[in-house]
């Protein structure tokens, strides 16, 4: 049986490392063909060792020629360095590659994981503004070039793997949708973040360093920035809009502190069916990976003695006001969630370096909103033109805050 050859967009990353880990457990089943980073070429270089890929790409170009020079001295193995986005859409759509694990965190992964889907690619998705971005686009280029995409966030891939098999293009993921399926709806599983129970008077006046520090997962700084403002799941929401082509009213978010159980799905005839697990990522990129067949991932499985208790909330919408944007978003269409991810981004973007509050990252995202016009998302220029403007409106709304 020949190797699998696996791309990672990301690769230093969380999702990448863990990728790796699971990658690094089935020597006999997946060899790693390229690695993907934005400018960690230190842990790049360490990965490059251990994996040995054919490519290497940094998309800073300065920290890839400081790769190059580094893999220079070592005659053991070879390594083409690549940069830019460019280098991202070669090995997401080289024909030497099978499977593509798109990591990398915002809008950066929009059009390597869009060439992977071009190119027929068997897409293991973890990059959530693929689908927030340019859903329309991103679905019908998978439908058009039979590309196969499967969920790796832990909430998408908890749903699919509690959904009824339905084929198409490899996946089961219905992508036409719950009719027929016997599915009532989604209930989306959130742990509330660090600020669940945080007066609200307070939120205004905590630190980056509080909003990093989320209470089960694991994650870098961006992301667990938006844990804490629930924008993570505001870009779920839409999200699943896409991936299993349904309303945003078949939707539930439930708020489940312990993230045991990863997502649900409730059925026409009452039942309601749950995937449970430790929180680790392994278990959904191990799955993702080796679909249809399962593979140790390296995860402990779940003592359910040890849980004992499993405690659901309703999320509460003044405190995370960026739920009730999503739902906007998705009823409008067009290139609203464009928006709403690229005003995020830079927004905190901005909380992080200190130069706005907490609660201003929910204020600046509403403000674009309402300052910009969605258009129809028909083209990826449109997407990309919209995303360009979006950040420059948050930028100078941020730059008048001060």
């Amino acid at each position: 049986m020949s190797l699998n050859a696996v791309t990672i967009l990301g690769s230093t990353g969380t999702i990448g490392v863990n990728t790796l880990d699971v990658i690094a457990r089935h020597p006999d089943r997946y060899r790693v063909f390229a690695l993907a980073a934005y400018a960690n070429e230190q842990r790049m270089l360490e990965q490059c060792r251990v994996f040995r890929p054919e490519y290497a790409v940094l998309v800073d170009e300065a920290a890839a020629e400081r790769l190059q020079s580094a893999l220079a001295k070592d005659d053991a193995f070879s390594v083409k360095v690549l940069s830019g986005v460019a280098g991202l859409e070669q090995i997401a759509s080289d024909q030497g590659c099978d499977t593509v694990m798109s990591a990398i965190v915002g809008s950066a992964g929009l059009l390597p994981t869009l060439a992977a889907a071009r190119a027929g690619k068997r897409i293991l998705l973890a990059n959530k503004e693929s689908l927030v971005m340019s859903g329309q686009l991103f679905m019908q280029a998978v439908r058009q070039h039979g590309a196969t995409l499967l969920p790796v966030d832990s909430e998408h891939n908890a749903i699919w793997q509690c959904l009824p098999v339905v084929e198409a293009n490899g996946s089961q993921t219905p992508l036409n949708g719950l009719r027929g399926s016997g599915v009532r709806k989604i209930l989306l599983t959130a742990s509330g973040g660090p600020f669940r129970k945080t007066p609200l008077s307070m939120l205004a006046d905590v630190t980056p360093e509080q909003a990093c520090a989320h209470p089960n997962w694991r994650m870098g700084k961006k992301i667990s920035v938006d844990s804490a403002t629930m924008m993570n799941k505001a870009l779920e929401l839409i999200e699943a809009h896409w991936l299993f082509n349904v309303e945003a009213e078949q939707i539930e978010i439930v708020i489940h502190p312990e993230s045991v159980i990863h997502s649900m799905v409730v059925y026409n005839d009452g039942s309601v069916l749950a995937q449970m697990g430790n929180p680790d990522m392994r278990t959904p990129i191990a799955h993702a990976l080796a679909w249809p067949e399962r593979i140790e991932a390296g995860v402990e499985p779940l003592n359910v003695f040890e849980v004992a208790k499993l405690s659901f909330e309703r999320p509460d919408y003044e405190r995370f006001p960026v739920l009730n944007l999503a739902r906007q978003v998705i009823s409008n269409g067009g290139t609203g969630s464009t928006i709403l991810n690229a005003a995020n981004e830079i927004a905190v973007a901005s909380f992080l370096e200190g130069k706005i509050r907490f609660t201003d990252i929910a204020v600046v995202v509403e403000k674009v909103l309402a300052e910009l016009s969605s258009h129809s998302a028909d083209t990826i220029d449109i997407v990309l033109e919209d995303d360009r403007q979006a950040r420059a409106t948050a930028k100078q709304l941020i730059n008048s805050f001060h």
